[in-house]
């Protein structure tokens, strides 16, 4: 599913215009973007839980010459489901 037939589809069950989703779904990415870009993480209680992941620095090796190089520290968002939406995917 991609975001215009996700839209279509938030529409249909909410029974709102697909413009008015697409701004619903803009909001709530951008709120999310932006609470993880300040470290924090957003909470869905039986969906699920965004959050940022460190990494540390490591070294590592290039898989064309095997010569061993520096990786920098990095963050990562991560998203962790929660055990609603796990029980239901398994069902």
């Amino acid at each position: 599913m991609n975001k215009t037939e996700l839209i279509a589809a938030m529409a249909d069950q909410a029974g709102l215009s697909k413009k008015d989703t697409e701004k619903a779904l803009k909001a709530f990415t951008d709120v999310v973007a932006e609470e993880l870009r300040r470290d924090g993480k957003v909470q869905l209680v039986g969906f699920g839980t965004f959050e940022v992941s460190s990494r540390a620095a490591r070294e590592g090796r290039n898989p064309r010459s095997g010569e061993v190089m520096k990786i920098a520290a990095s963050k990562a968002p991560k998203f962790k489901a929660g055990k609603a939406l796990r029980d239901m995917v398994n069902e």
